[in-house]
């Protein structure tokens, strides 16, 4: 096993470049873009020149909120080049998470695209910020989000308060390549780089720190998992704001010379497309973008032999989706991983020679320079092999911590830096790895985590709602949908279409419950606890959901 790597993001791209110069980096089948590394690097360098020359200093912390543009992927390389701290924001939140997000992260620089869909992020930022129509580009000063001084519209749209990506362009000439190189030198692979929001059960999004460190190692691993070479061309349909996206993505295609091909939001027929147009090795998706692209009804219509390996990752698979991938898609070596954000985000990988069964029954086993161990939640004893505990980890994929929260991270990482990561699993012989249940409530689903304690805090909001419980329950589609059982206030009368109301536009789609009921009580324990496992089950048998 080779030693950990030590270098920053900038300095593995520059290495891959003098490595191969003048072979395919990055390609946007889409909007007809192609980038050898060498094109690559340059546009990375001129947007962190760009960054510099708003007097971004490393450290500091700027968020981007976007779909999978060209720009994204330039500005994660150029603000590691540069040393400040990317903050991924989910595309599909909303006024009340964005502020949250923003105000907590201390974001001083944010980049975003007009709209995505229905949803213009632009109205939803001037709803924060009034002041950003009155205020020149740079010298923002918001009531609501005082930290928050630079507006970047990515495009060639004018908007008031905001630079354009090609103010930023033009900037770069402000800063000589000399000083860029002062600054990347500067930056050490232990410094945070990255910061991602995963939903706590409190109902507060934290902000998990990620070094230079924790991600590279993780891409390089994840990629040796599917044996990716230069050789190798990624499709990446999943978004960039998730470590699927830009770690085993984006930064595993840096790590080995590889070809990205993303796709800016996710369609099926645009991923078929590119795999056939773009000759695909290798697809990445969680298990409904596999599923969606295999019942395509135009899916028979194109050559998708050149498929090889990839990741299918977020939730479990099932047995007859993974077979299709190996067999209909000709995927032969697709590898599952399972981690979370919090560890950078791959824990254990299958292998491109694991059984289909060890596919689809295991996570596989722990990558290199990576320690698990299975405790009992209560004593934090070692179980014995076979039996169920709280998986547990250590090693450089770990976080640093939460941002500004060391309570909720001494509970995440205890004193010998181990992360508890609150899933219960067991571990064979073998060392393979299989997750049976959580020790927390949360919801996965189509690969997106939900937490149902932030879902019952926003309903709560509702005058109507007296009391809210929030369960997942089974969906062939999805993995689980989500489940909301609702207390009504005496002498009150609320219907479900007026709690689908009360959600849209406040929270993020994903998050607004499939179901609804309005109930009269909860099972409860004898000691006044509500028993969440039996709205769960009441549900699946009221609702017909016997899947699993």
């Amino acid at each position: 096993m080779s030693a950990p790597a030590t270098i920053t993001i900038g300095e593995l791209l520059d290495q891959t470049t003098a490595k191969f110069p003048e072979k395919e980096a990055v390609i946007y089948p889409e909007v007809g873009l192609r980038y050898t590394f060498s094109e690559f690097q340059s546009a990375c360098n001129r947007v962190a020149k760009g960054l510099i020359s708003l007097g971004i200093k490393p450290g500091e912390h700027i968020a981007i909120w976007a779909t999978n543009v060209p720009e994204w992927v330039t500005t994660q390389f150029a603000s590691a080049k540069m040393g400040a701290v990317l903050v991924t924001v989910n595309t599909s939140y909303r006024v009340h998470e964005l502020e949250y997000l923003l105000r907590q992260s201390d974001s001083t620089t944010l980049l975003l695209i007009d709209s995505f869909r229905s949803t213009s992020y632009t109205d939803m930022l001037y709803e924060i910020c009034p002041e950003l129509k009155e205020c020149e580009p740079g010298k923002l000063e918001a009531k609501r989000l005082p930290r928050l001084k630079n507006v970047i519209l990515i495009g060639d749209e004018h908007k008031p308060g905001m630079f354009t990506w090609k103010d930023i362009l033009e900037r770069a000439a402000e800063v000589s390549d000399e000083e860029l190189t002062h600054v990347q030198n500067s930056l050490d692979a232990d410094d945070v780089i990255n910061m991602q929001y995963t939903s706590g059960t409190t109902g507060f999004p934290k902000g998990v720190m990620l070094s230079h460190k924790n991600i590279v190692n993780n891409a390089i691993n994840v990629a040796a998992c599917q044996n990716i070479t230069e050789q190798d061309r990624i499709c990446i349909p999943v978004p960039f704001f998730h470590c699927f996206g830009c770690v085993m993505g984006t930064l595993a295609s840096v790590a080995t010379g590889a070809t990205m091909v993303p796709i800016i939001s996710f369609e099926p027929l645009k991923v078929l497309q590119a795999v056939q147009d773009e000759k695909c090795t290798a697809l990445y998706g969680v298990p409904t973008m596999f599923i969606a692209e295999l019942n395509h009804p135009e899916f028979s219509t194109f050559d998708v032999s050149s498929l090889r390996t990839g990741i299918m990752a977020g939730s479990p698979c099932p047995k007859e989706v993974m077979k299709k991938v190996v067999d209909v898609m000709g995927a032969s070596e697709i590898t599952i991983a399972y981690g979370q954000t919090e560890s950078a985000p791959v824990i254990t990988q299958t292998r491109p020679n694991d059984t289909i069964e060890q596919r689809v029954s295991t996570v596989g086993r722990i990558l290199p320079h990576v320690e698990a161990k299975i405790i009992d939640p209560a004593t934090g004893e070692v179980m014995p092999q076979g039996e169920q505990g709280e998986l547990c980890t250590r090693g450089i994929h770990v976080m640093k911590g939460y941002y500004n929260m060391p309570e909720q991270t001494a509970k995440a990482i205890d004193n010998e830096g181990w992360l508890h990561t609150g899933d219960l699993a067991t571990v064979d012989a073998d060392g393979y790895y299989k997750i049976t249940g959580r020790l927390k409530d949360m919801i996965i689903r189509g690969g997106e985590n939900v937490y149902p304690r932030e879902i019952e805090e926003f309903l709560y909001q509702h005058p109507k709602v007296l009391d809210v419980q929030v369960v997942g329950v089974p969906d062939e589609m999805y993995g689980e949908q989500i489940l909301a059982c609702i207390k009504v206030k005496e002498e009150e009368e609320l219907t479900v279409e007026e709690i689908k109301e009360f959600c849209d536009g406040k929270i993020a789609r994903y998050k607004i419950p499939q179901y609804i009921q309005i109930v009269d009580e909860y099972p409860m324990t004898a000691s006044g606890k509500i028993q969440k496992f039996r709205l769960r089950e009441n549900a699946i048998k009221e609702l017909g959901l016997g899947i699993k």
